[in-house]
C-alpha cells in the first residue's frame, strides 16, 4: 500500500466528493456505524449512488434507515435526495459461498465444498474469515457493482487491522508449501502422512473426532485448483485499498481511552503507509461560544450570590470539560495532520430514524466545523477544534 498525499485545504466534504471508497475505522462505541451511514446519505444528497456496508449485526442502523432489516444484498433506502442510498450488512458465510461458486471449476466441485462439514464450520467462524469476506464484499461492490461510492463500517480497531491485512495474508497462505501439500492430489495430506504422523493424527482424532479429520482432508482435496482465483482476487482487493480514490476516515470520541485506541490505529495505518484522510470526533462537549473556563470562573466569582453567577459557574465547568477533551485530541490531530478534524458536539437527540440521521448529517458536514490541525490552532499550539453544532 502507498500513502496518499493530503491537501492541507481538504475538508470532509471534499474527501467524500473525490472518493470512490470511504473506509470508516476506529474503536467500538464511538459512532462509527452512524458516521458511515451519514457519509453515504450525504453522497446521495449530492446526487451520487452510494452504498453503506456495515459489519455490525445490531438492528439500530436498519431502524434509523427505515428498513425492516439488512441482509447481504444492498437494500434501497428511500429518502428526499436526488441520488440513491443503499445499505447492507455483511453475511460472512453467504459471501464465502459466493466465492466458492465463482472459482469452482464446475457445479459438482462447488457442491462438494459447500456441503462439506469442515467448510460449514469454518465458513462463518474461522478467525480472519469475516475480515477477509468484508474486504471481498468491498471489492465486489466497488469494482463490479454500479455504485459511485462505497462506504465501509469496519469492525473495531484490532479487527479492522485484520480487515486491511486479510488479503495479503490469504495470498501468502495460498502460496505456502504446506497449503500446496494439502491440496495436491498426488502429494496430498493422505500420502504425506507417514507412520509417525499417522500416530499423531490418531491422537488428534481422539480429541476432535475422526470425522473432523476426514472432512478436513476432503475439503482441501476438493479445494484443489481454486487457489489461483482466490489469490488473484486477494491481490486485486489489496490494490483497491491502496488507490488514490480510497479514503480512510478515522472515527473517535474525545475520551482518553478511545483517543489512545485511535492514536494506536493511526500509527498502524502509518506503518502500512496509509494516510488518514479525515478525523471525526463524535460527542464532544460544547464550549458554548468564545472564551475559556478561566474567564467564566472569574465572572462567576464576580457575580457570586446571584443567579447569573450560578450560570457562569456552570459555563465554567462545561468549558473546562471541553478544554480537557481538546487536550486529549491534540496529539491525535497532530498525528493525522494535515487531515481535517471534524468535532461533532453532543446533540440533543439520539439517531433513531431517518429524520434524526439527516439532522446529524447537517452537523457533520457543516463547513464551519471543518478545521485542520495545521492551519487553525489554539494559543498554546494545540488544535483549535470547535465542535460542529455547538450551541451559541
Amino acid at each position: 500500500m502507498s500513502r496518499r498525499p493530503t491537501d492541507v485545504d481538504e475538508s470532509l466534504e471534499s474527501v467524500v466528493a473525490t472518493s470512490d471508497v470511504v473506509i470508516c475505522c476506529g474503536s467500538g462505541g464511538v459512532g462509527k456505524t452512524t458516521t458511515a451511514a451519514v457519509i453515504a446519505m450525504h453522497a446521495a444528497q449530492q446526487g451520487r449512488r452510494a452504498v453503506v456496508v456495515t459489519i455490525d449485526p445490531a438492528r439500530r442502523l436498519a431502524d434509523a434507515l427505515g428498513l425492516d432489516g439488512l441482509t447481504n444484498e444492498p437494500a434501497l433506502v428511500e429518502g428526499p435526495w436526488p441520488g440513491e442510498m443503499w445499505a447492507m450488512m455483511l453475511d460472512t458465510k453467504s459471501t464465502f459461498d459466493d466465492l466458492v461458486r465463482r472459482y469452482s471449476a464446475d457445479d459438482d466441485q462447488a457442491d462438494q465444498i459447500l456441503s462439506n462439514s469442515f467448510y460449514l464450520n469454518i465458513s462463518g467462524s474461522l478467525s480472519g474469515t469475516q475480515e477477509y469476506m468484508a474486504s471481498e464484499k468491498l471489492y465486489e461492490l466497488a469494482v463490479e457493482g454500479d455504485f459511485d461510492l462505497v462506504v465501509v463500517d469496519t469492525p473495531p480497531t484490532r479487527n479492522a487491522l485484520d480487515f486491511l491485512e486479510a488479503p495479503q495474508r490469504l495470498a501468502k497462505f495460498l502460496d505456502h508449501r504446506l497449503y500446496r501439500v494439502l491440496t495436491t492430489p498426488n502429494r496430498g495430506i493422505v500420502k504425506a502422512v507417514n507412520v509417525a504422523a499417522q500416530t499423531l493424527m490418531r491422537s488428534i482424532a481422539k480429541v476432535v473426532g475422526a470425522d473432523v479429520i476426514g472432512d478436513a482432508i476432503a475439503f482441501f482435496g476438493a479445494f484443489d485448483g481454486m487457489e489461483k482465483g482466490f489469490a488473484e482476487r486477494a491481490t486485486e482487493v489489496d490494490r483497491l485499498l491502496s488507490e488514490q480514490s480510497t479514503a480512510f476516515v478515522l472515527v473517535a470520541s474525545p475520551h482518553s481511552d478511545t483517543m489512545a485506541e485511535a492514536t494506536y490505529f493511526a500509527g498502524e495505518l502509518a506503518r502500512l503507509d496509509i494516510a488518514v484522510r479525515a478525523l471525526v470526533v463524535n460527542r464532544m462537549q460544547p464550549s458554548f461560544g468564545e472564551g475559556t473556563s478561566v474567564g467564566a470562573r472569574l465572572r462567576a466569582e464576580a457575580l457570586e450570590g446571584t443567579e447569573l453567577g450560578d450560570l457562569y459557574r456552570s459555563l465554567a465547568e462545561s468549558r473546562l470539560l471541553a478544554e480537557g477533551e481538546h487536550q486529549h485530541l491534540r496529539g491525535l490531530a497532530d498525528d493525522v495532520a494535515p487531515a481535517p478534524v471534524v468535532g461533532v458536539a453532543v446533540q440533543p437527540f439520539e439517531v433513531s430514524d431517518l429524520d434524526t440521521l439527516m439532522q446529524l448529517g447537517e452537523v457533520l458536514f457543516d463547513p464551519v466545523s471543518l478545521l485542520t490541525s495545521d492551519t487553525e490552532r489554539g494559543s498554546d499550539g494545540g488544535p483549535a477544534v470547535e465542535p460542529a453544532g455547538d450551541p451559541r
